[in-house]
């Protein structure tokens, strides 16, 4: 266990983080991520705000659509990336745990009279079900309401008796879904998970903070304060797709202007194959010894077997199979760019 924005959050359980990594790859992990934050925006002109608000296109979304989008400043680097609901009353917004105060204030400030955000994150709980046989899991607790899902969109449904809103979401790079339900309700729908997987011969394991990052690197999704931050813009980091740019929103003017000069990094995905583990700090040497970016993430991969790290280096040295090195205590060690993702996501395939 270690604090982390404010809760004690388990960083692996007895199996240890790479035995719980590979279980969500093969079957279920369960993630009790009750850290992160629900902001609902509701009220006349709420549409036309978040919109504005956000990098996403959101104004076309149909009720119980998901999407994924970033909340600039006005320099263009990234307050925070969120996940976007579109509900019947309004909508439905998941934070990073960290950034929840920040986000809130952000928002607020920028609302329109009439247009109220509320903060739903304390009555609000939150796990997520991911993997291969996540579904089966589900649709066993509530009568095969996951399954009528599609990606990327929600619906209510009665998960194990308990009333939830089920999105079809996550961020492992498999396949399930993420549960928001009442605080009280949280012991009794996290026995029947484990109680049901039993019972269906599904292995399935609780999953810590490690493991949950290994995952999510794998498959390519950011960790706000690594690949992307409040200094970090969308294209360097890979992420100008998040960004509609024919609508408008807070930061575009800046990432117009970067894209029209050209980002001074980009993020590349380096295969460490020289010996070390890769840690967020580690600097990036060029064909010449120089550094020419740094890490700003770095783990072993249990999926591929592959030592990697997520840097910021030169434009011109981020194309896969450019050849750099990663300084280790104070040793090059070979790396090479690699196209990323190193896992593709389930939505992709």
């Amino acid at each position: 266990m270690a604090p982390f924005a404010g809760y004690e959050m388990p960083i692996s359980y007895p199996d240890g983080a790479v035995e719980e990594h590979l279980v969500c790859r093969r079957s279920v992990g369960l993630f009790d991520i009750d850290h992160m934050g629900q902001v609902e925006i509701s009220g006349p002109g709420a549409d036309e705000f978040l919109s504005g608000l956000v990098s996403s296109r959101v104004i076309d979304m149909r009720e119980g659509e998901a999407r994924y989008a970033l909340l600039l400043n006005e320099g263009g680097g990234v307050i925070d990336d969120l996940f976007v609901y579109r509900l019947a009353s309004g909508w439905w917004v998941v934070v990073n745990a960290s950034n929840r105060e920040t986000d809130l204030a952000w928002m607020r400030s920028r609302a329109p009279g009439g247009v109220r955000v509320d903060d739903r994150s304390d009555d609000t709980y939150m796990i997520a079900v991911q993997g291969p046989k996540a579904v089966a899991l589900l649709d066993s607790l509530s009568g095969g309401a996951v399954s009528r899902l599609e990606r990327f969109t929600s619906s209510r449904a009665a998960v194990g008796g308990v009333e939830a809103l089920v999105g079809r979401t996550g961020y492992t790079g498999e396949d399930g879904a993420e549960l928001f339900f009442p605080t009280a309700q949280a012991p009794k729908l996290w026995e029947l998970l484990l109680s049901e997987s039993s019972r269906l011969g599904i292995e399935a394991a609780p999953v810590g903070l490690a493991a949950r990052d290994s995952l999510r690197f794998e498959a390519g999704m950011p960790l706000h304060g690594h690949e992307i931050g409040p200094s970090i813009n969308p294209i360097e980091a890979l992420f100008k797709w998040a960004c509609d740019f024919e609508k408008d929103f807070v930061g575009k003017e800046a990432l117009l202007a970067v894209a029209a000069a050209g980002p001074s990094r980009r993020l590349a995905c380096l295969d460490v194959t020289g010996g070390g583990v890769p840690r967020e700090g580690c600097a990036v040497l060029g064909p010449e010894g120089e550094a020419v970016g740094e890490c700003v993430a770095g783990m072993y991969c249990p999926t591929v077997k592959k030592y990697a790290a997520n840097a910021f280096v030169r434009p011109d040295l981020a194309k896969a199979g450019t050849a750099l090195a990663v300084s280790i205590r104070d040793k090059p060690r070979a790396a090479t760019v690699v196209k990323r993702p190193l896992y593709i996501p389930a939505y992709r395939r």
